[in-house]
């Protein structure tokens, strides 16, 4: 048992997990948000992907640039190029503490941030949006707490779904003292 999503169609050979089908990052429902937990986890596990993408992002695709990039981004030359330059493992992370998650985001060069989600709602959604979940399924507080999450860029919200970005770090690479 591998521990990542069965959603997504892959092989895992050794600490390299080998998607088999493009992912869907057109952003217009379940398909993207599974993509992007199925990276999440690869992320986390400290998994090399080897994967390629289908659709045109409907939304920032640098909100991703955390995670390992496509092999190919159809239309997206630029995006693609930026991706692979900015891309290094353990540049958006959280941990967890009894009734608080830690954040820390170093996406942008030149920036770090750190944030703590201690509210009740946000601590919940974040939770929640541990796995893809569709909007309407939240209650009000939820859905205001996905879109604070989707406005610090800790969670994708698009067509109609939602999933939480930062990937709990299991192999530890990052420095101790970075959170």
């Amino acid at each position: 048992m591998s521990g990542l999503p069965a959603a997504v169609p892959h092989r895992l050979t050794g600490r390299r997990a080998e998607v088999t089908e493009p992912l869907d990052l057109g952003g217009q429902g379940r398909d993207t948000a599974e993509a992007v937990r199925f990276l999440r986890e690869c992320q986390s596990l400290g998994l090399e992907v080897g994967w390629r993408a289908a659709g045109r992002p409907s939304y920032d695709i640098s909100v991703l640039r955390h995670l390992p990039p496509p092999s190919e981004l159809p239309g997206c030359r630029r995006e693609l190029s930026a991706w692979r330059a900015g891309y290094a493992y353990g540049t958006l992370y959280h941990r967890r503490g009894p009734g608080f998650v830690t954040v820390m985001d170093r996406r942008e060069p030149g920036t770090a941030a750190r944030l703590t989600l201690d509210h009740p709602g946000l601590l919940a959604a974040f939770e929640l949006l541990v796995d893809p979940t569709p909007l309407e399924a939240l209650d009000p507080i939820g859905r205001r707490a996905a879109a604070v999450l989707a406005a610090e860029r800790l969670a994708l919200v698009s067509g109609g779904w939602a999933v939480a970005l930062p990937p709990r770090i299991r192999r530890w690479p990052v420095p101790c003292t970075a959170i």
